[in-house]
């Protein structure tokens, strides 16, 4: 009997019910579910205030402390991650159970799939998640990444709807409802059937292929430009805050910078250089932005 091992956290979620329908293929008595646990609980709704002042530690991906996990077996014959992007990284919680040395000893000789449920930036975060995988010892074999496919402003304005408020629905009953469409999120079986055809046949080498082959996943361009540059600027405004904010008067004075500054440059900064762009770089660059896109599409 295959053994698989699903790790995840979410703070709303949506997570669990996009893993939910994933698993819906499996043989329930091949799975284990472990919901990942931090010591202390990250509330959700956020406030503004814990949201922007976690980016720090977040981007510099500091672990923090988890609820232990007990393992069912020694050794799995697949393992899936699901998890968020913060900041253009992985969660605090999926960051710190990838430099756990438990789970990276079940990582070991392992096939990897990873889901993710997000706004709509994964890049940066999927190349870590890359990194403590492959440093680990395991295979990452197969990523589905589930995304808001709102256009980007929309689904910012939509996503600090439900984060602040907790509730899920159309603001002022006009913007779209926020998160991972219901389609997407009730669909997610279908990609949970091939891998789970994949397991059977203990082949996992054209899985992701099998993944893309649906259709359903797709980089647009201008989140491919954002993030290319996004978190390097991340890193910087991380740096100087644990730099200088060596009080927490300091340390909130930093934070709102950063929060000013990154509401300006989603709101002001980026449409303006995306219209640059776009006008006059992007036609002249479209093999590198396939190339580059290919580069995201797969798992190596």
């Amino acid at each position: 009997m295959a053994k698989v091992l699903v790790v995840n956290y979410s703070q709303s979620g949506q997570l669990h019910e996009i893993i939910d329908n994933f698993l819906a293929p499996f043989d329930p008595s091949q799975v284990e579910r472990i919901i990942i646990k931090p010591v202390k609980p990250i509330n959700f709704p956020w406030t503004s205030e814990v949201f922007y002042d976690t980016m720090p530690e977040c981007v510099l991906e500091e672990p923090i402390r988890l609820e232990p996990i007990n393992y069912g077996w020694d050794k799995y014959d697949i393992i899936v991650i699901g998890y968020q992007p913060w900041f253009l990284s992985p969660s605090l919680p999926i960051t710190s159970l990838l430099q756990d040395p438990e789970f990276q000893r079940k990582l070991n000789g392992t096939p990897v799939v990873t889901i993710i449920g997000g706004r709509n930036m994964w890049l940066n975060s999927q190349e870590s998640i890359k990194k403590y995988i492959r440093e680990a010892g395991g295979t990452l074999v197969g990523n589905i990444p589930l995304m808001d496919r709102e256009p980007n402003l929309i689904s910012v304005l939509t996503i600090f709807h439900w984060m602040l408020t907790g509730r899920k629905e159309r603001k002022w009953n006009l913007l779209p409802v926020p998160g991972v469409g219901q389609s997407d999120i009730d669909g997610a079986g279908r990609f949970g059937l091939i891998v789970n055809n994949a397991l059977k046949t203990n082949d996992f080498g054209n899985l992701q292929k099998q993944i893309l082959s649906l259709g359903l996943i797709e980089i647009p361009t201008d989140i491919w430009f954002i993030e290319m540059r996004g978190k390097k600027i991340f890193k910087i405004w991380a740096g100087l805050i644990k730099k200088k904010g060596t009080t927490p008067e300091k340390r909130k004075f930093f934070v709102n910078l950063f929060k000013y500054y990154l509401l300006i440059a989603l709101f002001v900064a980026s449409p303006i250089i995306l219209t640059f762009y776009f006008v006059l770089i992007a036609p002249f660059m479209q093999s590198k932005i396939k190339k580059e896109k290919e580069y995201f599409y797969g798992v190596a």
